[in-house]
């Protein structure tokens, strides 16, 4: 199961659930996590690697990262939270910096000596002018902007490129596309592991192994018949009309089912893994659903 691009690899590693052991909390492949502490969470994030997802990946596969936070930050949509992610340490800094600081407050208080307590009073000052400029949210938003002049010139160089795209398919439905794309990439790396799980959990050649592996392989033959009619009414339709914006929303929306359909199994069968209780009632009542959902998403 070691095949697949780095990227797949990557979003698949991002988005598996974590395996629980002795209190630790580790990624899907094995890598021990850290925990991350702020003031109102304490929480196992799993970061993305350097130079495989671009900024919008990372927003969509690892919203609760270190690194989204620094993104929604740097595009000035990011909030107190993010800062205090990007800064998780920053607290317990200042929590032990003045202790320590009233620990030595107070016996110059006591010595009434003037210089001290003028000392005092402006290193008490300088950490809270830090946090103001800190927990300012513009000035993240105006680091973004300069960065974003020199954008421009990216346009002027894919004219080739732009020219095929447009000889195929309307570009007001192109909007689509991205959409599509990003979902094929989930549905593979969510149908990856849940496979994955199956056979950790059935093992072949039974029979609830044969009618999971069946299930999923419905699963992928309906996705895959509604991404690429999607693809088609975007290619070939004549013009943009409510119509035709309508059947490419019912396409997205099946494939999305089955996506949260996969996900919610995925979710029960490492729980079941986990679970001393073997147990199965939940995992076969998922299983009906699913393939209920297989009956509706025919009718599309």
């Amino acid at each position: 199961m070691s095949s697949g691009t780095p990227k797949s690899k990557e979003i698949k590693r991002l988005t598996t659930p974590l395996t629980i052991k002795d209190f630790k909390a580790y990624d899907s492949e094995g890598n021990l996590l850290k925990c991350s502490e702020t003031l109102s969470d304490v929480r196992f994030i799993v970061e993305p690697k350097q130079s495989i997802l671009n900024d919008n990946e990372i927003l969509q596969y690892a919203p609760e990262s270190k690194s989204a936070s620094q993104i929604r930050l740097k595009r000035g949509f990011g909030g107190i939270k993010d800062v205090l992610l990007v800064y998780e340490s920053l607290p317990w800094i200042l929590g032990l910096y003045y202790v320590v600081l009233i620990s030595i407050a107070i016996p110059i208080t006591y010595s009434k000596n003037i210089f001290g307590m003028f000392l005092i009073l402006v290193l008490i000052i300088l950490p809270l002018l830090y946090l103001f400029y800190i927990f300012n949210l513009k000035k993240y938003a105006k680091y973004t902007v300069k960065k974003q002049v020199e954008e421009p010139k990216k346009v002027e160089t894919p004219v080739q490129a732009t020219a095929a795209e447009e000889s195929s398919g309307l570009e007001s439905l192109k909007r689509y596309e991205k959409e599509i794309t990003n979902l094929n990439v989930l549905f593979n790396v969510r149908e990856e592991v849940v496979r994955e799980l199956i056979e950790k959990r059935f093992e072949p050649p039974q029979i609830t192994y044969d009618k999971f592996i069946s299930s999923i392989d419905h699963c992928h033959k309906l996705f895959y018949v509604q991404s690429d009619a999607a693809q088609n009414i975007i290619n070939l339709a004549a013009e943009d009309t409510p119509r035709v914006q309508e059947e490419i929303k019912e396409k997205i929306d099946a494939m999305k089912k089955i996506i949260n359909q996969i996900e919610d199994l995925t979710n029960e069968l490492v729980i079941n893994i986990s679970s001393s209780n073997e147990s199965t009632d939940e995992v076969k009542n998922l299983l009906d659903d699913m393939e209920d959902l297989i009956e509706s998403v025919k009718d599309y």
